[in-house]
């Protein structure tokens, strides 16, 4: 059995734009369901969603045969949960609010085995594919994809140490603490707040990183493409039901 190849990865690699969507349904049946829409990525959200390790494990199950990138946002930058989920098969993280080139090392070390890490040894996860990938620890690495999430103004202070990190292979600007943390919570319209997302992307592109970003509005979507954003979250599946629902609603109690 061979190891799955990253495909996320070296569409970053070769410069792709990479197109996706925020899942924080929690729920196998919406995911499997999204996975199949046509989108390269799928960022499945632990940080802010109700998801746990065996729901994420279901949802990675869901996502097997397409072709449809599963991207994991684990609560925090901690050991133990990125060494399970590694365990259970993912293979690209988002690690929310690294600060520091140290936080940033840490990261990838969660994810290397020793001596390059100290992520902990398992000889038949589901991501060994239950021991049938021969040699799956020595070749693990060339497949993970480590991305962080610069969203406060320390982040920024150290973007460019951060993304100098080896085995960093993108960064991501993440826009609703980011605002917050320049004292325009909610407000991510705000002007200043779209001014440093702006120089943010600059700044990113500049390091020779991926850079990425989340919104669901499509002219600041496309505008953050056209500035260097090569991986894209252009919507959510919490606002595509809620919205279009609540749009649904709305025309038939107008017509009454």
């Amino acid at each position: 059995m061979k190891l799955p190849e990253n495909r996320f990865k070296r569409a970053l690699a070769a410069r792709q734009q990479q197109i996706g969507l925020w899942s924080s349904l929690a729920s196998p049946v919406s995911v499997e369901l999204l996975a199949g829409t046509g989108f390269d990525w799928l960022l499945l959200d632990m940080e802010h969603a109700p998801n746990e390790l065996p729901m994420v494990n279901s949802q990675l199950q869901a996502m097997a045969a397409s072709k449809t990138h599963p991207i994991v946002r684990p609560p925090w930058n901690d050991m133990v949960t990125i060494k399970r989920l590694l365990d259970v098969g993912a293979q690209t993280l988002l690690i929310p609010y690294v600060e520091t080139e140290e936080q940033a090392r840490d990261a990838v070390a969660f994810t290397r085995y020793p001596p390059q890490g100290v992520r902990g040894y398992a000889s038949s996860s589901r991501a060994s594919g239950y021991g049938r990938v021969a040699d799956y620890a020595k070749q693990c690495a060339s497949e993970l994809c480590v991305l962080v999430q610069v969203e406060s103004r320390l982040g920024l202070d150290n973007l460019e140490r951060i993304a100098a990190v080896d085995g960093i292979d993108g960064v991501f600007i993440g826009p609703g603490d980011l605002a917050a943390a320049l004292g325009h919570v909610g407000e991510i319209s705000h002007p200043e707040v779209q001014s440093v997302i702006e120089d943010t992307i600059g700044r990113i592109v500049a390091t020779g990183k991926p850079a990425g970003i989340l919104t669901p509005n499509e002219t600041l979507a496309r505008r953050y493409i056209e500035l260097g954003c090569m991986f894209t979250a252009v919507g959510s599946d919490i606002g595509i039901l809620g919205r279009g629902a609540e749009q649904l609603a709305a025309r038939f109690r107008s017509s009454n």
